[in-house]
Order: C-alpha cells, then structure tokens, then sequence
C-alpha cells in the first residue's frame, strides 16, 4: 500500500542538516519538489563546459587573417560567421547577440551510436585526457546525451524568432528519446512533422533484420501557428524582388501611377539608390504625391523580370518602390494558390554518396565524413521561403549548412546571413569547416581539373572564443567590455571602424571611443566617460537621423550616463556595459554564480572595494 511523504516535512529535513552543505541542500530540495508526472527521467551528467561558466563567461575575437571580404561600390554582401567554440559557450554568447532573432535552426548532432561518434567530457580537472568517447557499454550513454542535448536545445529555443522553425536531423539511436525532449523543450503543440529521408542509394546487404536506408529530420516551430507553410515551390513571401544581383544590368520603362512607400509629396532625383546588395539608377527625376509616381521613369537595375512582366505588374498594381528607394512587387493570389507543402517522405534530397562526392571535389579527398549533402539543406532552409533569413548551425561540422545557404542566395538573389558553430576537435574548423567554405566563396579546381566559379557575394569572418571571470570588479568590467567589441559587431550587423566622428579624431584613442558606421547603422564604443561632453557636442550638430544612435557606454552598473546626455537623449540609445551583457545571458548561465548584474546586488563592503578598485585605476591612466 501506497504512504503519502510529506514533501514540506522532508524539505525541513534537509535543510536542518549539519551534513550536506548549501549546494547539496539545494539540489536534494530542488529534487523534492519537481512533479514531473510524464516525459523523461535521466540521471543528469556535469559537464566540463557547463561547468567553465560557473567562474568565467565567453566572449568571441575575431581572427583578422581569415575574414574574406567582398563588398565593393556600395554593395553590402551577406555576413557569415564561423565559430570555433564548444557550442555551449557559442550559444550562449549568442544570446546576447540574436536572441529572437534566428529564423531557421538546422542540427545535425552526433547520434550516439556508440562508435566514436558522441565525445562528453565530464572531467572538468583534467586537462590532458583523450577524447572521452561514449561508447554502447556506458550505463549512462542516454543520460549523457540528453544532458548534452538539453541544455543546447534550451538556449536554442530563445535564439528562434516567434516565426521561427528547427530542423534536426537524427537516427533511431535516439530518436524517440529527442522526440519527448523536443516536447518538453519547445512544447508538443509546437511539433510540425518528422520527416523521412533517404540517406542511402541502396541497402545493406549484411543488416540482420531489416536494412535501414532513412534518417529522421524533426521540425518544431517555436509558434505553431505563426510559422508559415513550408514549401520549395510557389510563393511565399508576401512580397518577392525583381532584381537579382547575379543578373547583368538592363532598363526597364515603367510608366506613372507605380507605387511608392513614401508619405506627402516630393521629388526623387535621378541618379544612382544602393539599398544593401542591390542598386538602382533613375534615369529622370520621379515626381511622387499620395503614394503614387505622377511621371514615367526609366530605370536602370539587375532586373530578374522582362519588360513584358514588369508591364503586368504595374497594371496589376503589384510593384512598387520601397521606402529606400528599392524595388519589389506583391505577390499575385495566382501565386499564392501554388505553393505546395514540403511532404514528410524525401526521396531526392540528396544522399551520403552526394555529400561524400561534394567534400571529394572541394578538396580532392573525403576529408569529413558523414556529413549531409547540400540539397538536404538547402531545400530545408529553402522550405522556410524568405530571402532575409538568419540561419544557425550549432553543430556545424564539414559547413554544409553555409555552403547551402550561399548556394541559395545564389540562385534567388537573397540576402540570407548563416553563423555556424564547432569546436576544433582535429582541426576540424580550420582545416575543414572554413577552409570548405573559402573556397566555395573564392572558386576551387576539382580532381577533374575543372574550374568551379566562387560564390562571391559574400562576407565570411571567423572567430574564436575566450573567456572573462564572471566575477565583477572595476577592472575586470573595463576589460570584458574591450573584449566586447567583435560581440557588439556581429550583434549590430557593423564591422566597419570609422577613424573620425563628426570633427572628433579617433586616431590613437582606441582605449577611450570607438566608432562604427555601414550601410546606414551606426554605432559608438565609450569606453572611459571623460569623452562624453565631447561626443554630446558632436551630436547636437548632427541633423535629423533615421534611427537614434546606439551608444554603449562603459559602467559599473545599471546606469547610463542618462544626465550627461540629456541634451540630445531623442537621439541616442544609451546601453550599458558590460551590464547589458550579464544581464543578457544570465538565464542562460548555471544557477551556482557569483555574478553580480547590478551594483545595488553588492554588499556595502564589495560597492567599497570595487569604488577603490576604480579610483585607482582612474588615477593610473
């Protein structure tokens, strides 16, 4: 029969004990407490990278001599990223930098076969171990992977934008043990579908019971019902371009009465509009009023469309121009009506034997093994149909993801951005994952000896990660916001360093103000406070600007510097750092820290020494 335990009764139990300590107490009360009534029950594993960001937090640098950059005349390419890190710490950086922002998330995780293919390093003290494979006879293989997997999957779910989608690619290792995970993690009424897809031309012959050719590919949404259809086929987008950078330039005549984003009435000047990658040239001035063009125009552009289909989509009303002076159309409900959903059986999406071939002609020899052809991804990444995706790989591997991606770009002229993450094991990152995409970007000579063209509108930079004390001191803040900097670039989409601000010099001042402007964004690095009135003044000259400038600001705390910029506050956006940052990524950090996000979390004593920590420090410069 049955005895009912009095939870409360055992709580107080534990925490009158003399025996446990405070850590022990927390994890037994922590223990007592869950209901968990359904789902999966693991023995939950330490993990070395886990436990790293218990004392320290991470921070990525940029490796110069690897950046491959394109961009030319006013062109803005793609910017990729590669990071060579365990994905835990990535992930986490990343949620400082794109949280909710991720569109598509692609997977390919080790499977846990137990053949060399899952490594966990439990063993945070020793440093000079071999790789710590988990193989079939391991009592806790399951566990292990669930607690790897869990906490990736987990930040994963706060990266996805509320239209975002999953993919994970998996075998019957662990498929329905990742099927309940995936459940509990992103909620079972955000599963979309568990696609089959043929890996293998043919089967084994030697299999004992059945010959398994297919894999598994899991989709969640992270909204079930605000993610769209997914189709490789029709439209999608409700409104799609009519250039394509890979197209040469031609005219095309577009007669008055064509749609404009723009409010009132003025005049466009003729003459050259740079709108990210594409451009377009105005033969005349166009005269506009009430959302209309009142002249006829040629134009001058890297038009995807003939002047027969431009004529239709004027007389259909379906063209018009942007509020930056770009171009697109809506798309048409004929178009609309075509779209077809992906089905859940994938017969021609690519097999071992493409892949296999694919790393064979980039590199002559199979340098990576069992990784995922290009058509898999890129139909999957297609499937989600925007042109302005962001795109994650956590485990990133050979870099198909990336690959696929610019492949994409290629063929519909979009403007899709992929960051991919692996560590360095065997030199896997250098040697395969960025030296693969090098040259797809840069071109390559296959074993045939024939030529493959580069695909070279795009950016690639590749970066490494390090790591801060999570514990805040005066100087320790100042040093985590200089290593900052590469973080804050990728995060605002700005890499490009400008040497003046307004009238102000920059020369030589790195160590005080730091400034960034691309494409029309703009941003400031201030990294000692005495710069401010100078920075107030530059600003107050400016003129109206589209969007207020983003300033962070060196801080021991939670405040800005509000008050020295009250002059021109409508046109800043005031960030404090490193503040900012631990505030960013702490849910995502283990629950054992010693960071404080705030100086009022600090006790009198520590608000002291941090107070004489900055004294002397101010005082040394």
């Amino acid at each position: 029969m049955s005895r009912h335990i009095d939870k409360e009764a055992l709580v107080t139990a534990v925490m009158s004990s003399t025996e446990l300590d405070n850590e022990q107490k927390s994890q037994l009360i922590r223990l007592i407490r869950e209901q968990k009534k359904y789902g999966l029950v693991w023995e939950d594993s330490t993990e070395d990278a886990w436990e790293k960001m218990k004392t320290t937090i991470p921070v990525l640098n940029e490796v110069d001599d690897k950046r491959i950059l394109n961009d030319k005349d006013g062109e803005h390419y793609p910017n990729h990223a590669i990071i060579e890190a365990d994905n835990l710490h990535a992930l986490i950086a990343l949620t400082y930098t794109h949280a909710g922002m991720i569109d598509v998330i692609y997977i390919d995780p080790p499977y846990n076969t137990g053949n060399k293919d899952f490594a966990y390093y439990d063993d945070f003290e020793d440093e000079y171990r071999q790789i710590p494979y988990v193989d079939r006879e391991d009592s806790y293989r399951h566990s292990k992977w669930l607690s790897f997997m869990e906490k990736r999957l987990k930040i994963a779910k706060t990266l996805l934008s509320d239209k975002g989608v999953i993919f994970i690619s998996i075998d019957n290792n662990e498929f329905a043990t990742l099927k309940i995970l995936c459940d509990e993690i992103f909620g079972e009424n955000n599963f979309v579908e568990v696609l089959k897809w043929k890996r293998k031309k043919q089967p084994s012959f030697l299999a004992k019971h059945t010959a398994p050719v297919m894999e598994y590919v899991l989709i969640y949404a992270h909204n079930y019902y605000l993610l769209e259809k997914l189709s490789i086929e029709g439209a999608s987008d409700s409104t799609k371009k009519v250039l394509n950078i890979s197209n040469s330039e031609s005219s095309r005549y577009f007669k008055k009465g064509v749609r404009i984003k723009l409010e009132g009435k003025g005049r466009l000047k003729s003459g050259k509009y740079i709108n990210k990658t594409l451009s377009i040239t105005l033969d005349n001035d166009v005269v506009y009023e009430n959302g209309r063009t009142l002249n006829d125009v040629v134009v001058f552009g890297r038009f995807s469309d003939s002047q027969e289909r431009i004529d239709k989509f004027i007389a259909n009303d379906l063209l018009f121009f942007t509020a930056n002076i770009g171009l697109r159309r809506d798309v048409s409900e004929e178009e609309k009506g075509r779209r077809k959903s992906i089905t859940d059986l994938l017969l021609d999406w690519g097999d071992n034997q493409d892949s296999e071939n694919e790393i064979k002609e980039i590199f002559g020899e199979v340098k990576f093994g069992y990784a995922k052809p290009v058509k898999l991804i890129h139909n999957l990444v297609k499937s989600y149909f925007s042109e302005e995706t962001t795109i994650l790989d956590f485990f990133a591997g050979s870099g198909t993801t990336l690959h696929a991606t610019m492949q994409l770009n290629a063929e519909d002229g979009g403007h899709r951005q992929c960051i991919l993450v692996t560590n360095n094991e065997n030199n896997i990152c250098e040697e395969v994952t960025y030296e693969r995409n090098k040259r797809v970007i840069e071109g390559y000579t296959t074993p045939k000896g024939e030529q493959v063209a580069g695909l070279n509108h795009n950016n690639l930079r590749y970066y490494k990660l390090d790591f801060n004390p999570r514990k805040q001191s005066h100087q320790g803040n100042r040093e985590l916001f200089y290593g900052l900097k590469d973080l804050l670039c990728i995060k605002e989409n700005i890499y490009h360093e400008e040497q003046l601000f307004g009238s102000l010099s920059l020369v030589g001042k790195e160590q005080m103000l730091r400034y960034f402007a691309e494409n029309g964004r703009e941003m400031l690095m201030v990294y000692d406070t005495r710069v401010i009135p100078f920075i107030v003044n530059e600003i107050a000259q400016r003129g109206e600007q589209e969007q207020p400038l983003k300033i962070y600001i060196f801080a021991d705390g939670a405040y800005p510097y509000t008050d020295d910029f009250a002059s021109v506050i409508e046109k800043v956006s005031l960030i404090p750092m490193p503040y900012a940052y631990y505030r960013g990524i702490k849910d995502s950090l283990p629950e054992e820290t010693t960071t404080k996000v705030d100086d009022t979390e600090l006790t009198d004593e520590e608000q002291q020494t941090m107070m004489a920590e900055a004294i002397a420090f101010e005082s040394k410069e």
